[in-house]
């Protein structure tokens, strides 16, 4: 019989149950879920879904107090200064003095975890030369731009070579080309876990799995391919005025199960671009808008909760 403990040993970070309440508000409720080592695990949700308060337990900033979580075997609630020597945390708010260079903050930050004299400078200098940082050390960092500055927050918060780093909504206000350069950044760290939240679909697709939230609640886990997979075909989208009547004429037209959102019908088939013809025929002086295509990631989360990744439901 497989021994649960030497399980959840060979997990990062293991969870059962994780709940927390801030007064009258239900943030997380029955968390579930497993990071393997070397994972890269994304959280998706909505603001309030309650990634940011489940990454504010996992970084020892709340205590735990509902539900169990180790990390890489060690008790999350027992262990909790140990688990902060293994651990690195980069917060969605900025955390780097403006008026310093990038090398005073690298150094700042390895001296408040207990690195000192050369070790430190050659440490600083690695995450320099691996962050693609090392022509702008001597840069203020408040001169630098938000791509650069997200680099050298990351940057800080391996500095201590950590074995799991937690990052809160990693690329929010960068562009396409800033983000792209942060991933890959974070891809060339081997064997490093990364457990990161985010609201982009786009950031998502770097997961190796992802466990989607919503009001507290798992409401999906697994890899981006497989949970597209799970709706199959392709999804019709009809954009129109009068959604809910819409819906139920759709219905009965195509004799399938539309989903109706704030100003969308929607429907899940495998041939759904053999349906485009009957709508128009049909509903044409109605329509504003007609897509077809393979489901989303946001499909997934409309599919699961009943409503988009921004609204509430």
């Amino acid at each position: 019989m497989t021994n649960p403990n030497a399980a959840q040993a060979e997990c990062a970070v293991h969870a059962e149950g994780v709940a927390h309440r801030y007064g009258d508000h239900q943030a997380l409720a029955g968390v579930d879920f497993s990071v393997g080592r070397g994972e890269r695990r994304g959280f998706l949700g909505p603001n309030g879904s309650g990634k940011s308060t489940l990454f504010k337990l996992l970084a020892t900033i709340l205590p735990l107090g509902a539900g169990k979580v180790s990390v890489f075997g060690q008790d999350l609630a027992k262990d909790f200064a140990a688990i902060r020597r293994r651990i690195g945390v980069v917060f969605q708010s900025p955390a780097l003095d403006r008026k310093l260079s990038v090398r005073e903050n690298l150094t700042y930050g390895g001296h408040l975890q207990g690195m000192r004299g050369r070790a430190l400078a050659a440490r600083v200098d690695e995450m320099l030369a691996v962050g693609n940082l090392a022509d702008r050390a001597n840069d203020v960092v408040g001169t630098l731009s938000g791509g650069l500055r997200r680099r050298v927050e990351i940057a800080k918060g391996l500095l201590h070579a950590p074995d799991l780093v937690l990052l809160d909504e990693p690329s929010t206000g960068l562009d396409p080309s800033a983000r792209q350069d942060l991933w890959a950044f974070l891809r060339a760290q081997q064997g490093l876990t990364v457990l990161f939240t985010t609201h982009l679909m786009e950031e998502a697709e770097e997961a190796d799995r992802l466990t989607i939230l919503d009001r507290g609640k798992v409401v999906a886990e697994g890899a981006p391919d497989d949970l597209r997979a799970e709706l199959g075909g392709e999804v019709l989208q009809i954009h129109c005025a009068d959604a809910e009547q819409l819906g139920h004429e759709v219905d009965a037209l195509l004799g399938v199960q539309a989903q109706v959102l704030p100003g969308v019908v929607r429907v899940e088939h495998d041939h759904a671009h053999r349906l485009v013809a009957q709508v128009v025929d049909r509903f044409g002086d109605r329509l504003q808008r007609v897509s077809v295509a393979p489901p989303s990631l946001e499909d997934v989360f409309i599919a699961r909760t009943g409503h988009r990744l921004g609204e509430e439901a």
